[in-house]
């Protein structure tokens, strides 16, 4: 174990219960923040999520599931995405999803979420915040177009995907479909596919044993040198420097 992941274990071994993330989050009206159990049952909301469900107080969240919590789809449609996270623990970024605010009025979030690994080595739960994006409500189809081709880029990072068609996908030209994804996301719509690559990339070298030249293919890359090439313009070191660090 590093030096750098030894003072870590130190420190959070030292506290005293929980650190207070919920109180933390409580103050930021625009951010839903949670954390589940290996059941997929809320073990610790913020006040904002709360709300949103009126509920009196956080604690009349806990030991719920999210479809007990929100109406249908919605709550299914959660539970659903929890399970995928607890089997295979992989990761949710950038999730573009609709969300319930107070008086039933739905909108826009980017979701992410986090598998939260026990002292065994396996997932014992999922924590997570949802964001919501602030923009005019005419903009709601936009978002809505926007967020079955966001999450066929998420399934499908392994294709050949190319901007003209995923633009057509979300009925959409190319300028207006990057202007959407550098709305959203901060980034050009070509840069949102290398991240999610790279992203899930990351997660491979981290949590398996997999081969460089097989991890690229199956991210997308047509070779191992490509991968590389573009994998330490966007991190600043190589797959295999990323692995040996991240390790323990």
């Amino acid at each position: 174990m590093s030096q750098s992941a030894s003072l870590r274990k130190s420190f959070f071994e030292s506290l005293q219960g929980m650190l207070p993330v919920d109180r933390l989050f409580d103050g930021v009206p625009d951010i839903v923040f949670f954390v589940k159990d290996s059941a997929g049952r809320y073990m610790a909301v913020n006040d904002t999520l709360a709300a949103r469900c009126g509920l009196a107080n956080k604690d009349a969240a806990l030991g719920l599931t999210a479809d007990k919590l929100f109406p249908a789809p919605l709550g299914n449609a959660f539970v659903l995405q929890d399970r995928e996270i607890l089997r295979g623990g992989n990761p949710i970024r950038d999730h573009l999803e609709l969300h319930l605010y107070p008086g039933g009025r739905s909108g826009w979030c980017l979701t992410y979420k986090e598998p939260v690994i026990g002292k065994n080595g396996a997932v014992a739960g999922i924590c997570g915040i949802s964001r919501d994006l602030h923009s005019p409500g005419e903009q709601d189809e936009e978002f809505a177009a926007l967020s079955g081709v966001v999450d066929h880029i998420h399934r499908h990072y392994d294709e050949a995907l190319r901007l003209p068609v995923l633009a057509e996908m979300a009925g959409l030209s190319v300028y207006q479909f990057d202007q959407r994804i550098r709305a959203l996301f901060h980034v050009t719509a070509g840069q949102y596919l290398v991240k999610v690559r790279i992203d899930a990339a990351c997660q491979r070298l981290a949590g398996t044993d997999e081969a460089i030249a097989q991890i690229a293919l199956a991210c997308g890359y047509s070779d191992q040198s490509a991968f590389s090439r573009q994998f330490k313009q966007a991190v600043g070191i190589s797959p295999m420097a990323y692995r040996k660090k991240i390790t323990p």
